[in-house]
């Protein structure tokens, strides 16, 4: 038996091979399968990052891919928008973008987390030149609406942040003093702990709370007889009763796994990446082709689509790999099992919405010292991202909103003219200058983006148990890609992932046949 007989009949993978020294070591995350492929066609539909990396790396192993992507571009939700952009939403009128050159909005995905280490190989492996995205600001601002006595006023994220480390630290203290903890600590473990929480939490020697300049200053100082003036503490009654417990305000998303700092973004914006895919299957991509049908010719499969002349044609081919969002592909008449439908009939996908808005001076740099980050209230708009690009430059976009469930649904039903008035009423009460310096906005849902049809798959445990199988295998021919056959839903590596398994799967099959 040969070396590639025993390979292709035990079925051994990647790893297993280099672990037995049958192959060599690939450059960090890069993709080696054995064994090349001819005569063998996959159509793949939807260019967005799993169809184009399942199509890039099906090439290299030989396979003749054709990606039917029924928009003018590549990417899907990974979309990038700049001045010229053209989009009409479902029931919607024509919008377009009037950002000045150098600026723009990512619309869709807008963060690589830096232990996302398949998004960063492409990067790597495509000479994308990244940088850093702000996703954690303390000089941003908090805004409660409400009725507590810091409520209806920005305040800096920072005050919150510290004083309520302060707070806990102090309360922790005082449980410790007075052995008031569940489990018993011996005395040594007691006085290090307190020593920890002093620090932690900035308390005095009487190990009270009593401000931090961690919290920032009334007066930073300067030269000569200026000394710094620290700003009081708020009292921690005025915290909770001023609304700052809600949801809204909570750091948890920024200390998750995937969003701990340090993020990164590529130069220049999001595109990049699908650009670059693109770039590399120059000629494989036909766009404007919108599926009308997924048959089964068994074996193979046959693709029934509309071409950008409104022509209906046929493709056939040895497989197939589906990356449409279920939500899209449900409409689609297909042989698919009826796994598959119930899975697309079943799992929701998230509401989201976002608008970007240019105005003609970065005045949250110039005047609120802001540079990056995400400012966070409890009112519709939910958040106001700040661009981590062209610092000190002129021009700027926010995000000026970024919301999901009702909250998305419910703006996302408003006209183009009422999103963009939502946004700037709610958003002067965090930066005045809005009124003075706003210039142009796009805004948009993506529940209603035509071929996306929601923002990723937002999988309940029962869902996941029920729905999830059926889309991690093929369905003869089939196999399925994208977000939503992984756990990384609403990421660019569950994307990439999904790619990398698809393509070991099929290549795997083919090869043992």
């Amino acid at each position: 038996m040969t070396r590639r007989d025993f390979i292709n009949h035990t079925g051994s993978g990647y790893m297993a091979m280099l672990g037995l020294g049958l192959l060599n070591a690939a450059p960090l995350h890069a993709m080696e399968l054995p064994g090349k492929i001819s005569g063998k066609k996959v159509i793949i539909l939807g260019a967005g990052l799993s169809g184009m990396a399942t199509a890039y790396e099906l090439g290299k192993l030989g396979y003749d891919c054709t990606i039917l992507e029924a928009r003018v571009r590549a990417g899907g939700r990974v979309w990038t928008v700049r001045g010229g952009t053209l989009e009409t939403e479902i029931g919607g009128a024509p919008q377009t973008a009037k950002f000045e050159s150098g600026l723009y909005l990512n619309a869709g995905a807008a963060r690589v987390p830096h232990n996302h280490e398949i998004t960063l190989h492409y990067c790597r492996e495509f000479k994308i030149p990244m940088e850093i995205f702000m996703n954690v600001n303390e000089g941003a601002y908090f805004y409660s609406e409400g009725t507590g006595s810091l409520s209806n006023q920005r305040t800096k994220i920072r005050e919150i942040h510290t004083d309520m480390r302060g707070y806990t630290s102090e309360l922790l203290v005082k449980a410790l003093d007075q052995s008031a903890l569940d489990e018993q600590m011996t005395k040594d473990d007691v006085e290090k702990l307190v020593a920890y929480l002093k620090d932690e939490g900035d308390l005095d020697v009487l190990k009270k709370y009593k401000g931090s300049e961690r919290r920032g200053y009334k007066k930073q100082g300067g030269h000569g007889v200026n000394p710094p003036e620290p700003a009081p503490a708020h009292q921690l009654q005025e915290i909770i009763r001023s609304g700052f417990f809600h949801p809204a305000f909570s750091n948890i998303g920024e200390y998750t796994f995937n969003q701990q700092p340090v993020m990164l973004q590529p130069v220049g914006g999001m595109d990049a990446i699908p650009m670059a895919f693109a770039k590399r299957l120059e000629g494989k991509i036909q766009y404007q082709s919108e599926v009308l049908e997924i048959r089964k010719t068994q074996p193979g499969v046959k693709i029934v689509y509309k071409d950008k002349a409104g022509v209906s044609r046929e493709l056939k081919a040895d497989f197939c790999v589906c990356t449409i969002p279920l939500p899209v592909l449900k409409n689609i008449q297909s042989d698919l099992s009826s796994e598959v439908r119930r899975a697309a009939d079943f799992v929701p996908y998230m509401n989201t919405g976002k608008i970007g808005l240019q105005f003609k001076r970065r005045f949250w740099e110039e005047d609120d010292r802001i540079f990056g980050g995400i400012s966070k209230t409890n009112m519709d708009i939910t958040q106001i991202f700040y661009p981590s690009y062209n610092f000190l430059g002129e021009k700027g976009v926010l995000k000026g909103y970024y919301n999901f469930h009702d909250r998305a649904a419910k703006l996302g039903e408003l006209s183009i003219a009422d999103r963009q008035k939502v946004a700037l009423e709610q958003g002067r009460k965090i930066h005045p200058q809005y009124d003075q310096e706003f210039e142009h906005s796009f805004s948009l849902a993506w529940q209603k983006i035509q071929y996306s049809q929601g923002g990723w798959a937002e999988y309940s445990e029962s869902a996941r148990k029920k729905f999830y199988p059926a889309l991690i295998k093929p369905d003869d021919e089939i196999y399925f890609a994208g977000e939503h056959t992984t756990y990384l839903t609403a990421w660019m590596a569950g994307a990439l992932t999904s790619a990398r398994a698809v393509t070991e799967a099929l290549h795997k099959r083919v090869s043992q046949s």
